[in-house]
């Protein structure tokens, strides 16, 4: 009987984290914010919720965002998940992440937007095609303030790999 109660307990607890995740729980979720330079961000995510480490971090779920300017053409993004820092609006893309700018199309594990520095950068695994090439990099580093854009090797020991069409 000692063992009956305790598999309630158990199961009682359980009940109580699954309602607590599913308070948690946002669907279809937007965010806008402007940076200095008059960038604009916009993100939108099937389903968000608080991070349990950072109460200003929203972990979000299927999220698409783009990043307009008067001055260039916009950037999409696409992943699986995203962190969205509510405090400074800086967001960590991760997994299956796709950027397209132009007529190029980026690929990568990781893709991070501090709004603070104006600064994008795209890692792990990064690939780039377009029309006449793919191109194999360890970082490219977005200077969203002057568009500069940089191509860094995987390590020091390697060097960008381009396969022209």
């Amino acid at each position: 009987q000692e063992e009956v109660k305790q598999e309630e307990v158990k199961q009682e607890e359980v009940k109580q984290e699954e309602e607590e995740k599913i308070k948690n729980l946002v669907k279809d979720v937007e965010y806008l914010s402007t940076d200095q330079n008059g960038n604009k961000y916009k993100i939108l995510a099937t389903s968000a919720k608080s991070n349990l480490d950072d109460n200003n971090v929203l972990d979000l779920i299927n999220v698409r965002g783009v990043i307009t300017s008067d001055k260039r053409l916009p950037i999409y993004i696409v992943s699986d998940f995203a962190n969205y820092n509510s405090s400074n609006q800086n967001s960590k893309f991760y997994q299956n992440v796709i950027i397209k700018h132009m007529d190029k199309i980026i690929t990568c594990d990781n893709f991070d937007v501090d709004m603070e520095t104006s600064m994008a950068v795209a890692y792990n695994n990064v690939v780039v095609t377009d029309p006449k090439s793919i191109m194999k990099a360890g970082e490219i580093t977005f200077d969203l303030k002057t568009k500069d854009v940089n191509i860094n090797p995987e390590s020091k020991k390697t060097k960008v790999e381009v396969i022209t069409n």
